[in-house]
C-alpha cells in the first residue's frame, strides 16, 4: 500500500462569462477554410448581417464591422456627429462609447445612472437639455461650451434596457439623434421592441464574453437605408469605384471577415437557447440570494426584458461583513471569477475634465456591485457552489 499523502488540489475555476460553442461553428468555419473565403468578402458576412437585421424586424439593415467600438464610431459619423459636437452618453459603462465619441472629434457629456436599474437617467438628460442648452438657428447648443449638442448615446448595461421612451421624446423635442449601444443587450427588449432597434441607429458587440461571439466583431443596425449604405461605404475604405482605387473621403478598414461571420451565423442560431439559459441562471441567483444579508440581487426592469448578460449583485459591507473588493478577492481564492462594474467615466483619468450630470449613483454602484459567473453553459452544480460560497463568506 502506498504511503503517499494526497493533498486536494484547488477547486476548478468557475469563469465569469465564457463563450458557448455548441452548434455549427466548426462546420461553417471549416467551409470558409476549405473554400478560402476567409477575408472581408464572402457569403457568411451577408448571411450574418441578414440574421441580425431580421432579429430586429423586416425593415432593418445591418452592417458588420470588426468590433463594437468600430460600430459606435461609424454610427456617430453616419448620424452626422461632427468635430466639436457634444454627445450625451452613460457615465456608468465600459469606456468604448466615450472613446468612439472622441474618435469622431466630438465631446462626451456624462449622464449619471438611475438608482433602480442602473441605466442612463432620463431625468438627468432632461435637466441638461432644458437647463444647460439653448436653440440657435434650429440647432441645440450647450450654453457653457458653445458646442452643438448632436446626439444621445444610451448604453444598455449588463443586458438591461435603458428607459428609452422619455429619451426618445427628449430627442424628438430637441432635434437629436439617438444611438443605442446595445453591445450587452442582444436579445433584450424594451416595450416589446428589440434592443438596438429602438433609436435611430443601434450597435452590437460580438466580443468573446458577449451574448454571442465571433471572437471579435460588431454590427451597426438601422431602419434608414441611406444611413446603412453610408455606414457600409465608410467601413470599406470609402471606395467610390468598384474597380479603380478612387476614394472620395477618408474611410476605415472596419469590415468583418467572412471567417468571423461564419461563427456569428452559428452563434445566432443558438441565441434563443443562450437567452433562456441566462434567464434561468438569473432566476436561480435571485431566489437563492434574496435572503442573504448584505447581498442585493440584480433588479429586473418593469418596462422590458433583460438579456441578463452579466448577473450583478450589490454588496453592503455593513450587513454582509465584507466589502465588494474583499469579497471579490475571497471568491478568487475559492476559484470563482467575478468582476466589478466599470470605473465611472467621469472619474477616468482620460476624461476627468469632461462635463457630467450627477455621478454619485454611478460611483456608489461601482463601489458595491459585483458580477457573478453566468456563462450560458454554467452548470447547476457550479452555480450552487457560487451561492454556497457567498453564503459561507458572509456568515
Amino acid at each position: 500500500m502506498s504511503s503517499e499523502i494526497r493533498v486536494p488540489g484547488p477547486p476548478h475555476l468557475i469563469p465569469l462569462c465564457v463563450p458557448e460553442i455548441r452548434g455549427n461553428e466548426w462546420q461553417y468555419v471549416k467551409d470558409c477554410l476549405d473554400t478560402t473565403w476567409v477575408s472581408s468578402v464572402g457569403a457568411y458576412v451577408d448571411r450574418f448581417e441578414k440574421m441580425v437585421a431580421d432579429r430586429l424586424g423586416p425593415s432593418f439593415h445591418a452592417v458588420a464591422v470588426v468590433n463594437g467600438t468600430a460600430a459606435l464610431h461609424t454610427a456617430l459619423l453616419t448620424a452626422g456627429v461632427e468635430p466639436d459636437d457634444e454627445v450625451l452618453v452613460s457615465a456608468l459603462t465600459f469606456i468604448a462609447p466615450a472613446n468612439a465619441i472622441r474618435y469622431a472629434g466630438a465631446w462626451p457629456v456624462f449622464i449619471d445612472a438611475e438608482p433602480d436599474f442602473w441605466q442612463m437617467d432620463p431625468r438627468q438628460v432632461e435637466i441638461f437639455l432644458v437647463r444647460d442648452c439653448t436653440t440657435i438657428g434650429g440647432s441645440l447648443y450647450n450654453r457653457h461650451t458653445g458646442r452643438r449638442v448632436r446626439a444621445i448615446l444610451p448604453v444598455h448595461i449588463l443586458g438591461h434596457p435603458v428607459d428609452m421612451q422619455p429619451i426618445l421624446e427628449l430627442a424628438e423635442r430637441f432635434g437629436l439623434v439617438v444611438i443605442e449601444d446595445a453591445t450587452e443587450g442582444l436579445g433584450g427588449s424594451y416595450g416589446g421592441k428589440p434592443l438596438g432597434g429602438i433609436g435611430h441607429i443601434g450597435c452590437f458587440s460580438f466580443n468573446g464574453n458577449k451574448m454571442i461571439t465571433t471572437g471579435g466583431g460588431g454590427m451597426l443596425v438601422t431602419e434608414n437605408p441611406e444611413w446603412a449604405e453610408r455606414a457600409r461605404y465608410l467601413t470599406t475604405q470609402a471606395k467610390d469605384d468598384p474597380l479603380e482605387y478612387i476614394h472620395g473621403e477618408i474611410g476605415f478598414n472596419y469590415r468583418l471577415t467572412n471567417l468571423q461571420a461564419a461563427m456569428g451565423c452559428a452563434q445566432m442560431e443558438q441565441l434563443d437557447g443562450y437567452l433562456a439559459a441566462k434567464k434561468a441562471i438569473a432566476e436561480r441567483y435571485t431566489q437563492a440570494l434574496s435572503a442573504v444579508a448584505g447581498i442585493t440581487p440584480m433588479p429586473e426592469v418593469s418596462y422590458g426584458q433583460s438579456a441578463w448578460w452579466l448577473y450583478t449583485v450589490l454588496v453592503d459591507p455593513g450587513r454582509y461583513g465584507r466589502d465588494r473588493k474583499e469579497l471579490m478577492q475571497c471568491l478568487a481564492e475559492e476559484g470563482i471569477q467575478t468582476r466589478p462594474l466599470w470605473q465611472p467615466l467621469h472619474l477616468s483619468p482620460a476624461y476627468r475634465q469632461t462635463r457630467r450630470l450627477g455621478g454619485e449613483v454611478a460611483e456608489g454602484l461601482n463601489a458595491s456591485a459585483l458580477s457573478l459567473p453566468c456563462s450560458a453553459g454554467l452548470t447547476d452544480a457550479d452555480q450552487e457552489r457560487v451561492v454556497e460560497t457567498l453564503i459561507r463568506l458572509g456568515a
